[in-house]
């Protein structure tokens, strides 16, 4: 029985040797893993800060430019607008003396032909 006794001491003592060995490396991975997750934030509240300050002049001057562009959209439709009612003011006065001309030369054919067809 003393040789199992021995055998069983010494498999217990292995096996406590290599808990204290894998508690140890899971230990060391545990404290790089919260090293790393240190650092992680550290870089996240870095990266944030620069977004914040970076982020309100850009909104600004976007901002900016939408106005411009607004304000250009909105002369563009007046002058488009300005342009239309001339146009449409011209071609009715077009239309009117193109129609009185017109109405003119049927007139005066048919004025014309009722005189050369009388005789």
């Amino acid at each position: 029985m003393e040789m199992s006794q021995i055998a069983l001491n010494q498999g217990l003592t292995f096996l406590a040797w290599a808990t204290g060995i894998i508690i140890i490396v899971v230990g060391g991975f545990l404290i790089k893993l919260l090293l790393n997750l240190a650092t992680l934030t550290k870089n996240l509240n870095e990266t944030s800060i620069l977004i914040n300050t970076e982020l309100k002049p850009t909104l600004k001057e976007i901002n900016q430019t939408l106005a411009s562009v607004n304000a250009i959209i909105k002369n563009t439709d007046k002058g488009v607008d300005n342009f239309k009612l001339a146009v449409e003011s011209a071609f009715g006065k077009t239309k009117l003396l193109t129609e009185t001309i017109f109405g003119g030369l049927i007139k005066g054919f048919i004025a014309a032909f009722k005189t050369f067809s009388k005789r």
